[in-house]
């Protein structure tokens, strides 16, 4: 096996042009391949470097696809004038059979797919049938890739809410919502946000001081919460209004966390992606359900995989000797 190793920029998986159905369906496909024991991925590993700042760690393998991933990742407060981004991160690749290294992926952009197409994964299952509105709480890179995605699902949808701390960043979503023939609507308090959401997704970044200002009860009966925060924005006391709590793996996650990141006892997770991809039925009750995730790492392998095999087959990335 040649020595070279495939590297991947962001600008690369970009021009890749990964469609957000491509991603979901590569994401479902793992969930259900972990289910029957074709892939393996280790709940992440995180040590603290500072406040609100850490390493994590993360692996998975897949005799199926031939591979075996690592993914690394750092978190670190932007300060000041700083203009670098917060997470950064890169997904190295190995052959599964030799362990020789064969590709590095800059592992910002995999995980901007990823992980809406997570969220997407779970509203297969979860969210109402043809929803109208949704409402993104948080307006940076996440929630860019979380409307294309949900707009790829559902076409049913019509109206976007959308809750910022900067005005900037909320009219740039409005903007691309309306070039997607949505009415983007900025709202300024949460609550009226919750109350005409049938689909929400919270994108609160950890932060020191952080208060919970998410109120469950707000919510339409009929609804779907993707937590990529994994619910420190929600208040606590108000989780019990949901009747329904998913994870993307529960050996990984046991519970929503709090502003604090310590999990809240009052909830628990009940079931996880992993258990839902491997049903074939979409039940669709009239129910409040909250999914909330840290991100497993089959979902990288999964994306890894797909970005590795479309590069090689459009040319696509730098050759680098070892």
């Amino acid at each position: 096996m040649s020595a070279d190793l495939l590297y991947l920029s962001n600008a690369d998986i970009q021009h890749l042009q990964i469609s957000p159905r491509e991603a979901r369906e590569a994401i479902i496909a793992a969930f259900r391949d972990n289910a029957e024991g074709r892939n393996v991925g280790l709940p992440k590993s995180a040590i603290n470097i500072g406040p609100d700042s850490w390493l994590l760690s993360m692996s998975s393998a897949s005799e199926a696809k031939g591979l075996g991933t690592m993914k690394m990742v750092a978190i670190v407060p932007v300060e000041g004038n700083q203009t670098r981004p917060r997470v950064n991160g890169l997904v190295s690749v190995s052959d599964y059979e030799t362990g020789v290294p064969i590709a590095v992926l800059d592992g910002n952009s995999v995980t901007l797919i990823r992980t809406a197409a997570i969220s997407t994964a779970a509203a297969v299952y979860l969210a109402p049938q043809a929803p109208v509105t949704i409402g993104l709480i948080g307006c940076g890179l996440q929630a860019l890739s979380h409307l294309d995605s949900f707009v790829d699902l559902f076409p049913s949808l019509r109206r976007v809410y959308l809750l910022s701390r900067s005005v900037s960043s909320a009219e740039r979503i409005a903007t691309a919502a309306s070039e997607k023939q949505l009415d983007p609507i900025i709202a300024n308090d949460p609550d009226a946000l919750l109350s005409e959401s049938e689909i929400v997704v919270s994108m609160i970044p950890s932060s020191h001081g952080l208060k919970p200002f998410l109120d469950a009860r707000s919510l339409p009966r009929s609804s779907f919460a993707s937590a990529i925060d994994s619910g420190r924005s929600w208040r606590p006391e108000t989780l019990t209004a949901f009747d329904r709590f998913v994870t993307d793996s529960l050996e990984q996650s046991k519970s929503p966390v709090d502003a604090s990141e310590r999990r809240v006892d009052s909830v628990s997770y009940e079931d996880d992606l992993v258990h839902l991809a491997s049903g074939s039925s979409r039940p669709r009750p009239r129910i409040r359900a909250f999914f909330g995730f840290q991100g497993f790492v089959i979902a990288d392998l999964a994306l890894a995989e797909l970005a590795i095999r479309k590069a090689r087959a459009f040319g696509i990335g730098t050759i680098l000797p070892r």
